[in-house]
């Protein structure tokens, strides 16, 4: 039974806005500022370029292990208190990376703000208990996700500023205070909610999930540095993952309240949506963030453009494309179905690597602006949002936080699965360093084909009955 709320009966939506965008901009700080400064904070403290990069896995791995069972937690725990709990940690994270004497400690603080990544998957759970009308959630959920992914490249120029003007280390305050505003307002401005089961965590079944994960993503990271990789590392990762997440499967078939039930592992709502997000990242998460900037900046190809430059013609438009589009692809997705939209949004993003393929040898600047606005519309502001939306109104109304967490790890794990593929396409289709055209084109392709292979899959997602909005005519959905 749902305990009474001890505050106010109802909060208005606007109010419940205020706080949860207050809590997904301190999640999409802690994210994206920091990568301005990774220079600043290899010379400050004397390391390696790959020891700060160890910071940012870090800080991706912790997000995706909280991920798994912090959402679930919420459901037992209060979704308030939890939100609450993981802004204060990303807090308490940025105060020890922010003191940081040495890389050891700023590894360790990154790992402490990485309980934030639940973050909008609660947010998400938040919303949809307070607004249970198809188009007014699908409108506000397309905006609290369009916050996730980017703020308009203001979070990277002000990180860039402050990193300048007064060290990383002010980056760091800067984001700790930001996490602990976002806290308070949660706290004071948002209501309690609970799932229906409020049945204990299931410890066991949490440990060796976050084994299984934890040990697949490491392994993924491994593989990505290609021929620096430690095969023992890879491959011991790997059977290490098989082997607790098989632990796993038999411990939650047998156990009375289990993190995750078997029954609905095998449901298409949950690993129709789990494969068509880790192949959708797969396929468009490096070649946005990794291979379309190198792209733009390779001399041997004509485009030459400088660091700032890229941010403007292509990082920027990107993320204010996304966070236009997003309220816009929400609220649609309530009418016209969120498989409609998603689907939508995954074949405009594969016709955008296509045509990726007949621009590489620098023909405009302009080509590549096109072609991040276009992927902007069709992945930030539709497909990324479906997935985020579907991972909420497809999960088990008794137990909502389940099937999101599940989600967030395989948004994870599809970036890193993505660095990995990706760039293993471009250095096996590269003859040579002079000559790197085809390189750029197979990575494209690549992309494309992972793409194509996670719209098959969404055939399989269920439609979300619930959350879409009937039709008054003829008395069903659409």
């Amino acid at each position: 039974m749902t305990p009474v709320n001890p505050i106010r009966p109802g909060s208005p939506v606007t109010t419940l806005m205020v706080a949860l965008l207050s809590a997904c901009l301190a999640f999409q700080l802690n994210a994206s500022m920091l990568s301005p400064a990774l220079v600043s904070i290899q010379r400050q403290l004397n390391v390696s370029a790959g020891a700060v990069a160890n910071t940012q896995t870090a800080f991706f791995t912790a997000a995706a292990v909280f991920s798994l069972f912090l959402p679930r937690l919420a459901d037992i725990a209060g979704r308030r208190r939890v939100l609450c709990g993981a802004l204060l940690m990303m807090a308490a994270g940025c105060v020890v990376a922010a003191l940081a004497p040495n890389i050891e400690l700023l590894f360790a603080g990154r790992i402490i703000q990485g309980a934030s990544g639940p973050v909008i998957p609660i947010a998400l759970v938040m919303l949809r208990a307070e607004v249970r009308e198809p188009k007014k959630y699908g409108t506000l959920m397309g905006v609290v996700t369009a916050v996730n992914g980017g703020i308009a490249g203001f979070d990277a120029l002000l990180g860039g500023y402050l990193v300048t003007d007064h060290g990383f280390q002010s980056v760091f305050w800067t984001m700790g205070a930001v996490a602990v505003a976002a806290a308070v307002l949660v706290r004071l401005m948002t209501r309690e909610s609970f799932a229906e089961d409020r049945r204990r965590l299931d410890v066991g079944g949490t440990v060796l999930l976050v084994i299984a994960v934890g040990a697949a993503l490491l392994a993924v990271n491994e593989t990505g540095k290609l021929g620096e990789a430690n095969r023992g590392i890879a491959i011991g990762s790997a059977a290490l993952a098989a082997a607790a997440f098989a632990v796993f499967w038999f411990v939650e078939s047998r156990v009375s309240a289990p993190l995750v039930p078997t029954t609905q592992l095998r449901e298409r709502s949950t690993w129709a949506l789990v494969s068509t997000t880790a192949l959708t990242l797969g396929g468009v998460f490096a070649m946005m963030n990794g291979l379309l900037p190198a792209l733009a900046q390779d001399g041997a190809l004509g485009y030459r453009l400088g660091a700032e430059a890229v941010s403007a013609l292509i990082l920027t438009p990107y993320a204010v494309a996304g966070l236009l589009v997003g309220p816009l692809a929400g609220r649609l997705a309530a009418g016209l179905g969120y498989k409609s939209m998603l689907r939508l949004g995954i074949a405009g993003t594969i016709v955008g690597m296509l045509a990726l393929t007949f621009g590489v040898r620098g023909t405009s600047p302009v080509f590549l602006f096109v072609i991040a606005v276009w992927v902007g519309v069709t992945y930030a502001g539709m497909a990324n949002i479906m997935l985020n939306g579907l991972g909420v109104v497809l999960s088990p109304a008794a137990r909502p936080g389940s099937l999101p967490g599940l989600n967030t790890g395989a948004f994870n794990i599809g970036a890193g699965l993505s660095f990995l593929v990706i760039y293993a396409i471009q250095a096996a289709a590269t003859p040579s360093p002079a000559a790197p055209a085809a390189g750029y084109v197979a990575a494209a392709i690549g992309s494309a084909v992972l793409l194509a292979a996670g719209l098959a899959v969404s055939f399989a997602i269920p439609r979300p009955v619930s959350a879409e909005a009937a039709d008054p005519l003829i008395g069903r959905v659409h």
